[in-house]
């Protein structure tokens, strides 16, 4: 409790240093440091002050990496004695690991399916992304319909011209088969088994650095993994963003769900990191990261 107290106050004291200081950009990333830490703060602080250890082993969705770590190091604030493991194995692999209790929660970027609520897991939705379609800084192409996007993917429409663009073949890039990325993308486009990738990429950060390297390239990425390095185009008019996903407006989006075994009975720690993960006091962290909260 001391030291939650002692870094709400060091907050406040930064606080008000920034507010007697001028507009400049140095000021500005201060005071935006500052109100991430407030948040952290306040979500640690709202969260059980009981006295806790042990380790808390997670793994699976690649996509879940930014969302982790936010609530990873806002936990250690208020149970310090608790350590949250991650490893970004991909959705299939973390589901597997909560069916066969190697893991206490396994990490999804999908819905489960019913075979594996069959299996003995369940799913707590803890936030929404939106499956940004992106494509190379230099592509001209800013817009694609669902009909479109299904059919680059199924190599019915094979050159960037037919879409507005210039006469160039599309190069399709995806992930591989069990990441939940992949399985949202093509689910929720109707492309199932149908795809005709050109690379297929173990890792969220790989498909927009392919991307990033070829102008004739398009692939699908979460919105809380975006950066600059490739351009998210609209889907029917509507961009990919936390308001969007949220209303239903874009409609590539998928759940983050942790996923645990029904006939574990979770430590104290385990739970204590799930109940935090879901509480709203977490939603700026989540927002932080890139996705959307949904507490």
């Amino acid at each position: 409790m001391k030291k939650i107290v002692s870094v709400l106050c060091a907050g406040a004291m930064m606080a008000l240093c920034l507010t007697g200081c001028g507009g400049s950009a140095s000021s500005s990333s201060a005071a935006a440091s500052s109100s991430t830490a407030a948040s952290s703060s306040s979500a640690a602080a709202s969260a059980s002050t009981e006295a806790l250890s042990g380790t808390v082993a997670t793994g699976g969705s690649t996509s879940m990496e930014s969302v982790m770590a936010a609530l990873q190091e806002a936990f250690l604030e208020v149970q310090p004695d608790v350590t949250v493991t991650y490893d970004p194995t991909g959705s299939g692999a973390g589901i597997t690991g909560a069916t066969d209790k190697t893991l206490d929660i396994g990490l999804s970027s999908r819905d489960l399916k019913d075979e594996e609520k069959e299996a003995g897991v369940s799913g707590t939705t803890v936030a929404l992304d939106g499956i940004a379609i992106i494509v190379n800084n230099n592509n001209a192409v800013a817009d694609l319909s669902l009909d479109q996007i299904a059919g680059i993917a199924k190599g019915e429409i094979t050159n960037w011209s037919e879409v507005g663009g210039a006469d160039a073949p599309i190069v399709l890039v995806g992930r591989e088969a069990g990441s939940g990325t992949r399985d949202g993308f093509e689910s929720i486009v109707g492309v199932e088994d149908e795809c005709v990738y050109s690379q297929e990429l173990t890792a969220t950060g790989a498909v927009i650095a392919a991307v990033a390297s070829n102008e004739n390239a398009i692939g699908y990425a979460s919105l809380s993994a975006l950066d600059d390095t490739a351009k998210a185009v609209t889907v029917d008019g509507v961009a990919c963003s936390e308001e969007t996903v949220l209303d239903g407006t874009y409609k590539i989006q998928r759940p983050f769900v942790f996923v645990t075994n029904d006939s574990v009975e979770p430590s104290e720690a385990v739970q204590a990191f799930i109940d935090f993960a879901t509480s709203a006091d977490a939603a700026d962290l989540i927002r932080a990261a890139g996705a959307v909260p949904v507490a």
